[in-house]
């Protein structure tokens, strides 16, 4: 049963370039523009206007945008929730221009220690981490450690979360790894299993939904669980609306100031139609697509979503951010 019709979340791509090397990921081998600053306020606006939710302002490395912290000031006063995934490099040069503009701000963290996290991120940043923690908490933010899980790092988590999260209050996020292209790697049923006993510790989200769906062998084209193209507005540093989603990238339009109009468009809803259902859609379990999907359409993956979601906002008070954000929309 399909509940919400609108997109609920916009994937904002400022740049697609990236001061790291991860092994799990090929964006930082993109050339790329960043994206202009009119068009993102613009862009903005319009995806509030079609009932987007929560912006991810994302890369490449976002830090890298220097009008990040604009952007998300003004997205918060149209109401959005904001979000935000960083290696750390740069977080402690932009701390105080950040401050209390990201609303859930996530540091990625994948080993407990430096050498296994440097090798897995291609360059010297778990240091940056831990500065950045520090940073974080001496501002009043609460960062999340966001977890990429592989079948071979699982070993590393009991020390993140009890040297690290635990101490400080801090959300352990265990972010399944997926694989797209070369890319990527698909987890074990024992690296299931481990990650299934974590899903329920406190002070670690792990959407349960996300590895069910692993289990069930990822999307079906014949009966999609995704809805990538409906429940998220993916935006390119080129200005470009990309549906279904970034990896697949089966079509790319020219956004000229008017987004709101060319999403409703026949050839977009066209493509939007076919979301889940297109060769490329086979298997794929993409968190960053499947989340909204998962929230937008009542099935066993909605239900276990929801238990996770409820636990997250419970450890991170995110109920209480939205409905002031929502208060002060209305101010402006």
């Amino acid at each position: 049963m399909r509940l919400v019709r609108h997109p609920v979340l916009c994937n904002y791509y400022l740049t697609y370039r990236c001061n790291a090397r991860c092994s799990f990921c090929d964006i930082w081998q993109r050339p790329s523009p960043y994206a202009h600053r009119e068009a993102v306020f613009q862009n903005l606006k319009d995806a509030r206007r079609l009932g987007v939710d929560i912006v991810d302002f994302t890369g490449g490395e976002p830090l890298l945008h220097r009008d990040l912290p604009d952007f998300l000031e003004y997205a918060q006063t149209l109401g959005l929730i904001t979000t935000v995934t960083t290696n750390a490099l740069l977080y402690p040069k932009y701390a105080e221009a950040l401050k209390g503009k990201i609303d859930m701000l996530h540091f990625s963290l994948d080993a407990a220690d430096a050498e296994s996290h440097d090798s897995i991120r291609g360059v010297r940043c778990f240091e940056h981490v831990m500065r950045s923690i520090e940073v974080a908490l001496a501002l009043g933010e609460r960062p999340d450690i966001l977890f990429t899980a592989t079948n071979h790092n699982l070993h590393h988590i009991q020390r993140i979360w009890e040297n690290i999260c635990l101490p400080n209050r801090l959300v352990l996020i265990i972010n399944p790894v997926f694989h797209y292209n070369e890319v990527g790697e698909a987890l074990t049923p024992e690296s299931l299993n481990i990650l299934r006993q974590w899903a329920r510790k406190p002070w670690v989200y792990l959407n349960e939904a996300f590895l069910k769906l692993r289990a069930d062998g990822g999307n079906d084209i014949r009966k999609p669980v995704c809805r990538a193209g409906s429940s998220t507005l993916v935006i390119s540093p080129q200005n470009e609306l990309v549906v279904p989603c970034y990896h697949l990238s089966a079509a790319r339009f020219p956004i000229k100031n008017n987004l709101f109009e060319l999403y409703h468009s026949a050839q977009v809803q066209k493509w939007i139609r076919q979301e889940g259902r297109l060769s490329g859609c086979e298997g794929c379990a993409i968190n960053c697509y499947m989340q909204p999907s998962f929230a937008v359409e009542m099935n066993t993956y909605w239900w276990l979503a929801l238990r996770s979601t409820l636990k997250y906002n419970y450890m991170k008070g995110t109920w209480r951010r939205y409905l002031y954000q929502k208060i002060k929309a209305r101010k402006a």
